[in-house]
């Protein structure tokens, strides 16, 4: 199966004439922008996508190009984990368009460390205490849902722990912990998407009757009855398939799938749970409206 395979039709819905559209943006990994009527909302911003050698051997570092050349403008951050392909980006991108970052603890320590002002840091993980915390943003309002990583290292949740020492920046692959794990449900102009960043989740939080999930597929392989769960616990209308790309390689190399993912195999199991279901991926820096 090729990426092409997959591709997720910018016709796949029916767009309503009396309003702007909401634009989906994939940006690689399990990262997206999402905008409308102005505001643009990025989860997991990853665009430097740094070599393997470096990820082995060198501490890492945001690169300030590539950050303002794929993420120009943000009115809030949102980070699912704090494992590095989803937040080395982030406290760069806040620093260059001022947005607003939702995190854990561990995102908190680590925006703070790297200059990001203090009022531009929300530490979602501390309010949040077992349950749902919200926010709006523009017309969107957020809704950050606890969730869990998936633990496909080994039966084990890679880099567990929070990162609370962040001194030393920049850090090194093994020093970004997971931190706190959520996800993000989004409602605006009447639709509700959801932002599964790990291939895991507690079924009993999440909204049912979704009508976009941006679903990750890392790790899936190795999580219980994961399609059954998802499907049955959102009752999706679409899913977005995420994470299947090798981030290891540049942006401007386009998105290459890892075989790894199997993703002929999980695309049978979700068509099986629902025939009817939207079901695609985006090339790199792809679109869909709804």
């Amino acid at each position: 199966m090729r990426p092409s395979d997959l591709r997720f039709s910018s016709r796949a819905f029916d767009l309503p004439t009396s309003r702007s559209p909401i634009r989906v943006t994939w940006l690689g990994t399990a990262g997206f922008a999402i905008e409308h009527e102005g505001t643009t909302i990025l989860i997991d911003p990853y665009v430097t996508r740094v070599s393997l050698p470096t990820a082995i051997a060198r501490p890492l570092a945001s690169n300030v190009a590539l950050a303002r050349r794929f993420a120009p403008k943000a009115d809030a951050i949102v980070t699912g984990h704090t494992h590095f392909d989803h937040v080395l980006d982030v406290p760069t991108i806040a620093k260059l368009t001022g947005a607003t970052v939702y995190g854990s603890r561990s995102c908190t320590h680590l925006c703070r460390a790297e200059g990001v002002a203090a009022d531009r840091v929300v530490d979602v993980e501390t309010t949040m205490r077992g349950e749902p915390v919200r926010a709006e943003v523009g017309p969107f309002e957020l809704r950050f849902v606890p969730s869990v990583h998936s633990a496909f290292a080994l039966g084990r949740i890679p880099f567990p722990g929070d990162i609370a020492d962040c001194a030393d920046v920049p850090l090194r692959t093994h020093h970004y912990k997971c931190g706190a794990v959520f996800g993000v449900e989004l409602r605006v102009a009447g639709k509700r998407l959801y932002h599964l960043g790990s291939a895991d989740l507690l079924d009993v939080k999440v909204p049912r009757d979704v009508d976009l999930l941006l679903m990750c597929v890392a790790g899936w392989t190795t999580t219980s009855r994961f399609t059954s769960r998802v499907m049955q616990a959102f009752t999706p209308d679409a899913v977005l398939l995420s994470h299947w790309d090798d981030f290891f390689s540049p942006m401007d190399a386009g998105a290459k799938m890892l075989p790894a993912m199997q993703l002929p195999r999980l695309v049978e199991e979700l068509t099986r749970e629902d025939p009817s279901v939207k079901l695609g991926a985006l090339p790199l820096l792809g679109s869909v409206c709804l």
